[in-house]
């Protein structure tokens, strides 16, 4: 069975109005809440989004962050990642590097996690100066996916950024998992219970959802998350 990640952007909505959308979540059937975004809303915006997060509902908070300065020792855990197809060793190690004496001196819980954007990867990948991998080529994507694997990470994210049109191709993703001994995790483009149901098909562990959650009024919400976590059910 796949499950349902909601990713929160501490920087699209008040952190009040954060805390509602994951208490929704929540309801909704959600596994747990992933903060983060592409850029750094500032340290006091992400401790007071996941203080309401927490204060409002009883999943997990995950850090899903862009650099060293968006750590919150308030957050349950942390995806330490790198971002394998980029051309800048800031984002393959050096903002690691910077948060690691934190991290290792807080209680996060740590998941070491390969990223990999695909595609136009939209903000992400220009924040991130990410390398241009075409969606469907599995060949490639294997490739990075198995080598995170073989250095011991955890998990496999692959994702074409929020706001992409369309989500991963759900072929591409079968022939990742079908090699790969580690969860996959897909974002981007997923906004229909269609779309996640062809991924989870397809094999992936996790779907996450984000700008879905930024552009459903709240008074949809609800129904909105439903329908794409029934579809992986």
């Amino acid at each position: 069975m796949t499950e349902h990640l909601t990713l929160i952007d501490p920087e699209k909505q008040e952190p009040e109005k954060a805390g509602m959308i994951a208490g929704i979540a929540e309801r909704a059937g959600s596994r747990a809440i992933l903060v983060g975004g592409s850029t750094n809303p500032g340290q006091d915006i992400i401790d007071r989004t996941i203080l309401e997060i927490k204060k409002r509902s009883g999943l997990k908070t995950i850090l899903f962050p862009s650099s060293s300065a968006m750590i919150s020792l308030h957050a349950d855990g942390i995806f330490f990642m790198s971002l394998l197809n980029s051309k800048d060793r800031r984002y393959l190690i050096e903002e690691q590097a910077k948060g690691a004496l934190l991290i290792k001196r807080s209680r996060l819980q740590v998941i070491p996690l390969g990223y990999i954007v695909v595609g136009r990867g939209e903000k992400v990948a220009e924040v991130g100066r990410a390398e241009f991998i075409d969606e469907r080529d599995s060949g490639r994507i294997l490739g990075y996916a198995l080598a995170a694997q073989f250095f011991g990470m955890k998990a496999v994210y692959v994702e074409k950024g929020s706001g992409a049109e369309r989500p991963v191709d759900s072929d591409t993703v079968r022939k990742v998992k079908g090699e790969l001994d580690i969860p996959l995790i897909v974002g981007g483009g997923i906004r229909t219970g269609e779309q996640a149901r062809a991924l989870s098909l397809a094999g992936c562990d996790y779907i996450v959802t984000g700008t879905l959650v930024e552009q459903t009024p709240i008074e949809g919400l609800y129904d909105a998350l439903r329908s794409i976590i029934e579809a992986i059910s």
